[in-house]
């Protein structure tokens, strides 16, 4: 199973995830009495210059019968759908800038360049992941609904075409997102799957007519000769926009270190606790300035989960207190390069495609998702110890090191003992086979005496006889 009792696998008191929890608090309430005019600056700009990019690209693409006009152009709108997917739609519908009372840059009004309405998936999203992070059978971003993520879900055999499944998410990342956010959206409004002509079924219909008309038919006709090669150009920037996406949060999300939860682990749920398990479920990327931008800031997937609501720009300041808050509790921070997070989450998607016995591991200390039960029988420093001399707290962070050695040596031990055997049973052979080789060559003598005496006691007999 995975994490059923976060107190104990992050190896801290009550007391130490109350503190936490309302130091993460003061984090908020200083961002929040800061906002101001240069954050309202921020995202005014980057709309600007996303619309500028967008109808910069759209016009080279009227000359994209020419192959640098094309390769121009649609690097242009590419970028451009980038910047409106991650750092425009995803953060205006997280209500990050409601704060500026602005009607345009508003949740309530928002409506981004996706497949999916923004309302659905404001609903889906806000609600149920962000709510239930990583728990299993609440969030229903785990895994999308057609990915095993995890060994605590149990293995089907249509698991098995998991990694094309994995391929085809990635590159109509858009349509997957909006089927999911309306599948929801229906289960919350307790709309049976077969009523075609509900609301929700309309809103995404209507939505989706107006992104495909737009991408494959209206802006193809505008450019008029060119049409077919902005066609193409269109459906390249979407291709684009949907892989990019798709890297980054399944870079937040699934690589290891971003742990599972059962829904135990919500009974009497404190703030506190609920603050601890967006920083255990989530994980971050490096990424300069640049990368972040592209990303949305959500190289910062962890201080996102902390507070999806807070303005974007702000997560990198936000960033530094929480990485402090992880060292003074000796928590884990998970980070690694862009390419080693989703390496992580691909291997993942391609092992858990099979039946769990071709698994080593189990739930419980699975590199892609673990327990508390990972540290059972492991010699580890007495837990919520801290050093008198330094104020050094030994707690997950040293624990899971604790416990990556122990599980070194063991396997170590495990390794050598099975090479003392193997050594062993060489020399038993090697035994066995001078012994067969003696028994073999007394036999052999004992056949030769048999006959010499049976040779002289034929002889003898015909001595007499004769």
């Amino acid at each position: 199973m995975a994490i059923t009792d976060i107190q104990a696998f992050a190896h801290l008191t009550a007391a130490d995830i109350e503190t936490l929890g309302k130091e993460l608090d003061s984090i908020r309430r200083s961002v929040e009495t800061s906002r101001g005019e240069r954050d309202a600056r921020y995202i005014r700009r980057t709309i600007a210059a996303q619309r500028g990019l967008e109808v910069a690209g759209r016009a080279i693409l009227f000359g994209s019968r020419n192959r640098w006009a094309w390769l121009g152009g649609t690097a242009l709108l590419s970028v451009a759908k980038i910047i409106e997917n991650m750092e425009l739609g995803h953060n205006v519908s997280h209500g990050q800038w409601d704060w500026m009372n602005d009607p345009e840059i508003h949740s309530t009004s928002w409506e981004w360049d996706m497949t999916g309405t923004s309302a659905q998936w404001r609903r889906a999203h806000n609600y149920s992941h962000h709510t239930y992070t990583n728990v299993l059978g609440k969030d229903e971003d785990l895994g999308f609904g057609i990915l095993r993520m995890t060994r605590d879900e149990v293995w089907e055999p249509k698991h098995l075409v998991q990694p094309a499944a994995n391929l085809l998410l990635a590159a109509t990342f858009e349509w997957g997102i909006a089927l999911h956010d309306l599948s929801i959206e229906k289960q919350l409004a307790g709309v049976p799957p077969t009523q075609l002509l509900s609301e929700p079924n309309k809103d995404f219909a209507r939505k989706a007519g107006r992104q495909v008309v737009k991408d494959f038919v209206l802006y193809p006709a505008i450019t008029g000769p060119a049409w077919k090669s902005t066609l193409k150009a269109n459906a390249t920037a979407n291709l684009v926009r949907n892989l990019w996406a798709y890297a980054v949060i399944f870079c937040g999300h699934f690589p290891d270190g971003a742990e599972k939860f059962t829904v135990e682990q919500l009974d009497g749920e404190t703030q506190g606790e609920w603050y601890l398990r967006q920083m255990l479920g989530s994980a971050n990327f490096k990424a300069g300035p640049v990368m972040a931008f592209m990303s949305g800031n959500l190289c910062y997937q962890i201080e996102h989960h902390l507070f999806p609501d807070l303005p974007s720009n702000r997560y990198p300041e936000v960033a530094v207190r929480v990485r402090e808050l992880c060292d003074k509790y000796d928590l884990p921070y998970t980070t690694g390069s862009l390419g080693k997070q989703y390496l992580l989450a691909f291997r993942t998607i391609h092992k858990l495609a099979l039946p769990d016995r071709f698994l080593k591991r189990t739930a419980d200390d699975a590199p892609e998702t673990s327990s508390e039960r990972k540290f059972a029988g492991i010699a580890l420093p007495e837990a919520l110890r801290v050093d008198p001399e330094t104020g050094k707290r030994f707690g997950l962070r040293s624990a899971l090191h604790d416990a990556k050695v122990t599980l070194e040596l063991k396997a170590r031990h495990e390794k050598e003992v099975l090479r003392e055997a193997k050594t062993a049973l060489k020399a038993r052979a090697r035994q066995e086979k001078l012994a067969l080789r003696e028994a073999k060559r007394a036999l052999g003598e004992r056949a030769r005496g048999e006959r010499v005496a049976l040779r002289h006691k034929i002889a003898q007999r015909l001595g007499r006889d004769g």
